[in-house]
C-alpha cells in the first residue's frame, strides 16, 4: 500500500507535467502562426468564410444547387475538414521543424502530434460562433442533439491524431511526404461531401465515399447542428473502433521511428 502512494504521486505530477507543457506548447504555435500577422487570429475565421463566399456564388448562382440553408451546411463542413486537414499536414513537419526540442534529452516527442491536433481543436472551437451565428441566419433552432458535439470533437480529435503520429514519422526518412499529402488532402477536399450532398452521389459509388471516415463526421455533425437529428451511431460506433485500433498502432509506428529522429534530423 505504502508503495503505491509514491507511485501514484509519481502518476500525478507527471500528468499535471504533461498538461503544462500541452499548454505552452499550444500557446508557443499560435504565436508562431500568427507572429508579425495584422490580422492573427482572425485569419482562422477569414479563410473559411472567403470560401464559403466562393462556393455559395458557383452554388448557388451558377450551378444552381438546391441544398437548403446552405450556408451552415457548406460553412459547417469547411470547419471539421479544415481542422483535420490543417493538422495532418502540419504534422509532417513536426520532427523537422522542432530540431532544438527533439534533441533535448528527455523531451516527450510524442507531444509533439497532439499539440498540434490540440491547435486545430483551438481554431475550430474560435470558429463555432461564427457558424452558430449561420445557424440562426438560416433560421436553424439547436436542439437537445446539440449537445453530442462534445462527443464528435473527441472521435474527431483522437481520429487525427492517429494519422498524424505515422505521418510525422514518416517525414522524417521520406521527406516527400509533406508534398505529397499536400496534393492528396487537396483532392480529398474535393471528393469529400463538404459543398455538395451526399446523396447527390450516384449509388455505386456512394458506397466507396462511406469508407472514407471523413464522410462519417461530417454528415454527423451536420445531423446535429444542422438538422437536429441524431447521427447514424452504427457509423460513429464503426468509427471508434476504428480509432481507437489506429491510434496504438500510430503511436508505436512513431515510438519505434523516434530512436531514430536525432540521427536523421
Amino acid at each position: 500500500m505504502y508503495l503505491n502512494k509514491p507511485r501514484s504521486r509519481f502518476q500525478k505530477r507527471q500528468l499535471i507535467y504533461y498538461r503544462d507543457l500541452l499548454r505552452e506548447l499550444v500557446v508557443r504555435d499560435l504565436k508562431l502562426l500568427y507572429k508579425r500577422s495584422t490580422l492573427g487570429i482572425a485569419w482562422t475565421l477569414i479563410s473559411p468564410l472567403l470560401q464559403l463566399l466562393v462556393f455559395t456564388f458557383v452554388f448557388r448562382s451558377v450551378l444552381l444547387v438546391n441544398i437548403p440553408q446552405y450556408s451552415s451546411f457548406a460553412f459547417s463542413g469547411l470547419l471539421v475538414w479544415t481542422w483535420t486537414q490543417s493538422a495532418l499536414f502540419q504534422a509532417t513537419g513536426l520532427i523537422t521543424g522542432n530540431r532544438s526540442l527533439v534533441r533535448q534529452p528527455g523531451f516527450p516527442i510524442t507531444i509533439l502530434p497532439i499539440v498540434t491536433v490540440t491547435t486545430g481543436l483551438i481554431h475550430f472551437l474560435l470558429a463555432l460562433p461564427i457558424l452558430l451565428i449561420f445557424l440562426i441566419v438560416d433560421g436553424v433552432q439547436l436542439n437537445s442533439t446539440f449537445w453530442l458535439l462534445p462527443f464528435l470533437l473527441v472521435l474527431q480529435f483522437v481520429l487525427t491524431v492517429s494519422f498524424a503520429y505515422p505521418l510525422a514519422a514518416l517525414n522524417v526518412t521520406f521527406r516527400d511526404t509533406q508534398h505529397t499529402l499536400g496534393v492528396l488532402l487537396q483532392l480529398m477536399f474535393y471528393i469529400l461531401p463538404i459543398f455538395y450532398d451526399l446523396n447527390k452521389v450516384p449509388d455505386p459509388y456512394r458506397s466507396l465515399f462511406l469508407l472514407n471516415p471523413m464522410v462519417s463526421l461530417l454528415e454527423s455533425y451536420r445531423a446535429i447542428l444542422v438538422y437536429g437529428t441524431l447521427p447514424d451511431w452504427r457509423s460513429l460506433l464503426i468509427l471508434a473502433i476504428l480509432s481507437s485500433i489506429l491510434l496504438p498502432i500510430g503511436y508505436r509506428v512513431f515510438k519505434r521511428q523516434s530512436e531514430r529522429f536525432v540521427e536523421e534530423i
